[in-house]
């Protein structure tokens, strides 16, 4: 199943919220949204820095997490940011094809 990092920042009642019903609400918030699409939430940290929250989700395909970012981004209580992962046997597989490409100005 594809992995993706998500990143979360909260904004506005977000904020509000995560201060009212705390970090592990919001982890079983995150775990049942991802399960609606049929993924799930390997791992979830709350830090410091550029995003709030950093999570791994594996869902069934692109569409299911694109659904997931749509939907919590429209909340406007968080922005978030979807990075699909490769596995290094992805990256091996993708050595192995031969695109083909003419740089600009050749």
């Amino acid at each position: 199943m594809p992995k993706y990092l998500v990143q979360v920042n909260y904004v506005g009642e977000g904020i509000h919220g995560l201060l009212k019903e705390g970090g592990t609400s919001r982890k079983a918030a995150a775990e049942a949204a991802a399960k609606s699409v049929g993924g799930s939430i390997e791992t979830m940290y709350f830090a410091f820095g550029d995003a709030d929250v950093y999570a791994i989700a594996e869902m069934p395909n692109h569409q299911a997490a694109a659904a997931l970012a749509l939907t919590l981004n429209a909340s406007g209580r968080v922005t978030v940011k979807t990075t699909v992962l490769l596995t290094p046997e992805d990256v091996d597989a993708a050595t192995k094809l031969s695109p083909a490409y003419r740089a600009p100005g050749r």
